[in-house]
């Protein structure tokens, strides 16, 4: 079994910065990527950002140059840097791991934590 537990949401004036952190636990084995995505009310969940097992990074255009995505191994955590904040930036923000099993892929998903940005 596999989980993710986010953290690091909240409340923030636009301009401003917020780090999320997101643990994975489990059997965490043959990981192809995690990353984050964020789904706003009304709106389809959408990526964010995303890193392979290789480190190779994926932004979406909406945070290229203002949000950066890293990982720490050894702790089993990935984060999301955010800075700049936009009101646009609000929406629910959840992590995602990919785990291949043999030629199946799965996907897990974290519970979600909500940024909200003010203008």
């Amino acid at each position: 079994q596999v989980r993710l537990v986010e953290s690091g949401g909240g409340l923030v004036q636009a301009g401003g910065s917020l780090r999320l952190s997101c643990v994975a636990s489990g059997s965490i084995f043959n990981i192809n990527a995690i990353g984050w995505y964020r789904q706003a009310p009304g709106k389809q969940r959408e990526l964010v950002a995303v890193i392979n097992s290789g480190g190779s990074t994926h932004y979406a255009d909406s945070v290229k140059g203002r949000f950066t995505i890293s990982r720490d191994n050894a702790k089993n955590t990935v984060y999301l840097q955010m800075n700049s904040l936009k009101p646009e930036d609000t929406a629910v923000y959840y992590c995602n791991l990919e785990i291949d099993y043999g030629l199946d892929r799965l996907g897990y998903w974290g519970q979600g934590t909500q940024v909200s940005v003010s203008s």
